[in-house]
C-alpha cells in the first residue's frame, strides 16, 4: 500500500467514526425528545438531519474517488466496501431518529396520554445495540459485533408485544387513536434502528473476517 493510499484510508476511518458519533447522539436526542415531549429538542434533531445527509454524501464521494484513483485490492478494497455500507446504514438511522422526533412533535401538540408500552426499556436496548456496533467498528471487536446480532431478536419481540398492547389500548380508548398510532410508529422506528445496528455489526464482521454473515445463523 502506498503512503498516500494509507493516508486516504485513515481519513476515511476518521470520517466514518465522526458520522457514527453524530448519528448516535441524534438517536439519543430523539429518544429524549419523545420521552419528555420536548419540542425544542425534537426540532434540533430534525434540523440536524441535513448535516447527516451531507456527511453521508461527502463520505461516499471520497470512497468512490479512492476506488477510481487507486483501484484498491484485497483488505483495502474490503474496507472500502464495508464502510460504504456502514455509511448508508448510518444515514438511514439518522432518518429514523428524525421520524421519532417528528412523532414527538405530533404527540406534544395533542392531549397527553400514558405511553402504551415500555418505550424507555425498548429505547435503551436499541441505544445499547447502536453503541456496541459503533464500538465494534472502532475497536475491530468481533465479540461486540456478535452481541449486537443476538440482541436483534429481543427488540423484534418487544415490537411485536407493543403492537398487541397498542391494539388493546385502541379498543379501550378509541378517542386516543391518533396518539396511539404515533406511539406504534415510534416502536416501529426503534425496531428498524435495531435492524440497522445489526447490519452495522454484520458489516464489522465482514470487515474483520471477510465473511458475509447476513441471512445466516452464525450470529443469531
Amino acid at each position: 500500500m502506498t503512503l498516500h493510499m494509507q493516508r486516504e484510508l485513515e481519513k476515511l476511518k476518521k470520517s466514518i467514526l465522526a458520522l457514527s458519533a453524530v448519528v448516535e447522539e441524534t438517536v439519543q436526542q430523539s429518544v429524549q425528545a419523545l420521552e419528555n415531549l420536548n419540542v425544542d429538542l425534537a426540532e434540533k434533531v430534525i434540523a440536524n438531519d441535513d448535516l447527516i445527509d451531507d456527511m453521508e454524501v461527502d463520505f461516499e464521494e471520497e470512497c468512490l474517488k479512492i476506488l477510481a484513483l487507486h483501484q484498491p485490492v484485497a483488505n483495502d478494497l474490503r474496507f472500502i466496501i464495508a464502510v460504504l455500507k456502514i455509511n448508508n446504514d448510518l444515514e438511514r438511522i439518522g432518518d429514523l431518529a428524525t421520524n421519532i422526533a417528528d412523532r414527538a412533535l405530533s404527540l406534544a401538540a395533542e392531549e397527553r396520554i400514558p405511553v402504551p408500552f415500555d418505550f424507555s426499556g425498548m429505547a435503551d436496548k436499541v441505544e445499547q445495540m447502536l453503541k456496541k456496533s459503533i464500538d465494534a467498528l472502532v475497536n475491530y471487536d468481533l465479540r461486540l459485533a456478535a452481541q449486537v446480532c443476538k440482541m436483534d431478536d429481543e427488540v423484534d419481540s418487544l415490537h411485536k408485544s407493543t403492537y398487541q398492547q397498542v391494539k388493546e389500548e385502541i379498543r379501550r380508548h378509541p378517542q386516543r387513536l391518533e396518539s396511539l398510532v404515533h406511539y406504534l410508529s415510534v416502536s416501529r422506528h426503534l425496531e428498524r434502528i435495531a435492524d440497522l445496528a445489526t447490519n452495522l455489526a454484520e458489516d464489522v464482521i465482514y470487515l474483520i473476517e471477510g465473511n458475509i454473515v447476513r441471512h445466516t445463523s452464525l450470529t443469531r
